[in-house]
């Protein structure tokens, strides 16, 4: 599995790298934002591990281009700032999952592992006919399950897949 670590402290992107090749993966690094979302969109990736804050393009605007341009690659934000309010921002953007500094390496491996297992490479489940129905809709009818929605300002994965297959 290839993984790209978008982390601009050598340090931590070092440490990074080397468990992840301990544990079988194929890791790339860069250390600049303005040159992470090229490389993600020019070669093939199982996941990325991005960073927030970096030199150039911010982690967070890296990841709204790529799912704007309905590029499905598991992404996982790594970030030293943990404020709820910036991981909902990162989530709700597309991030597959979000996992704040300081972190344990084993745990960032179990977190790689699950996010290329729900979504692997760059096509996700729904995109190969796959997708499970949201739990709440097979216990609420369509216009209560829309109304709840609607209510909490949110869309099932269902919907959300939806808008994007119109890329």
């Amino acid at each position: 599995m290839r993984v790209l670590v978008v982390e601009d402290e050598k340090k931590i992107a070092l440490l990074i790298q080397r468990g992840l090749r301990e544990c079988g993966f194929a890791v790339d690094m860069v250390h600049h934002g303005d040159q992470a979302l090229e490389i993600i969109l020019d070669h093939r990736f199982d996941a990325v591990v991005l960073d927030v804050m970096l030199p150039g393009r911010d982690g967070l605007s890296i990841l709204r281009a790529l799912r704007q341009k309905c590029h499905a690659v598991p992404v996982i934000i790594l970030t030293a700032r943990g404020e709820i309010s910036e991981k909902v921002e990162g989530l709700d953007l597309g991030a597959d999952d979000y996992l704040a500094k300081p972190f344990s390496v084993e745990e960032l491996i179990a977190r790689l592992r699950a996010v290329i297992r729900i979504r692997p490479g760059r096509s996700s489940l729904s995109e190969r006919g796959q997708e499970r129905p949201w739990p709440q809709e097979s216990h609420a009818s369509g216009s209560s399950a829309q109304a709840t929605s609607a209510l909490i300002g949110c869309q099932s994965p269902r919907q959300r897949t939806s808008a994007r297959r119109a890329c």
